[in-house]
């Protein structure tokens, strides 16, 4: 049987997970889940890939949205009423133009000293209307692709083995940054041939492959970046015919609901892996 083990929510992309016991799903994720960015002066987003001390940024946001809280090690924590009516800001993700409330300079001064760099936090406006693509379209905030990203136990067990043979040392789940973790399937990657499933009160259905990048050679409570694993060992069993090393699995949400740890995951639907 298999079961809810983790819920993560991710308010500001980038930035460190809120661990759950149940959350709201709604049609762009886990509620608040990338509802937030942080941009360059440019309105271009950052990512851990160039800015590894976002995975220091420890966010909190109230269950209605209206206050975010800020906090990272060395800095006082900065509580931000949020601005859902503000102007809005083009911001550009992946090359793909949006549209990005900006949430003030108290915001930017303090994102500016904690990463070094100029910065401004940005949020979703209400209007926000961006299409996902994968095999079910759907809907997203400002996460890379889909709306959920999901994986097991069984594949990380499956990885660290890999890793520990050839010497290397064992990475945690969070280096994936999911929003679901499913364990109490025996096949690791088994979540690669699950079509449609249903956690609590909400359907997802299979997008894509979570093709992985460098943000998976960051240790995500320090922000130091400590490749070349885990991408080497996955290089050699992951790769995929389209490109890149695959871990975890991206899904839209088919129907909203609500979702809790422990709680079963009912696979309706199977199909063959696209690995």
């Amino acid at each position: 049987m298999a079961t809810v083990t983790e819920l993560t929510t991710y308010p500001v992309k980038g930035c460190a997970g809120v661990p759950l016991t149940e959350a709201a799903i709604t049609p762009a994720g886990l509620a608040h889940d990338r509802s937030f960015m942080v941009v360059s002066d440019r309105g271009v987003f950052k990512t851990q890939r160039r800015d590894p001390k976002l995975a220091t940024i420890r966010p909190r946001v109230a269950s209605d949205g209206g206050l975010l809280t800020l906090g990272a090690p060395g800095f006082e924590d900065l509580d931000l009423l949020v601005d859902v009516t503000g102007e809005r800001r083009p911001v550009d993700l992946f090359g793909t133009a949006y549209r990005g409330i900006d949430q003030g300079d108290a915001a930017a001064q303090w994102l500016t000293e904690v990463l070094g760099r100029p910065s401004r936090l940005v949020r979703v406006p209400p209007e926000h209307d961006r299409n996902t693509s994968g095999s079910t379209p759907g809907t997203a905030g400002y996460a890379d692709s889909s709306a959920v990203l999901v994986t097991t136990r069984s594949s990380l067990d499956l990885l660290n083995h890999r890793l520990v043979t050839r010497g290397a040392a064992p990475v945690p789940m969070n280096r994936f940054r999911a929003n679901i973790v499913i364990d109490g399937w025996d096949d690791p990657h088994a979540e690669d041939r699950a079509r449609r499933l249903t956690i609590g009160t909400a359907g997802l259905a299979y997008a894509k492959l979570a093709i992985r990048c460098a943000v998976t050679m960051v240790e995500q409570e320090t922000g130091a970046k400590a490749g070349p694993e885990p991408l080497r060992t996955l290089a050699d069993y992951r790769r995929a015919a389209r490109g890149g090393v695959a871990f975890g699995v991206r899904y839209a949400v088919l129907r909203p609901g609500r979702a809790a740890v422990g709680e079963t995951v009912q696979v309706t639907e199977w199909g063959p892996s696209e690995l």
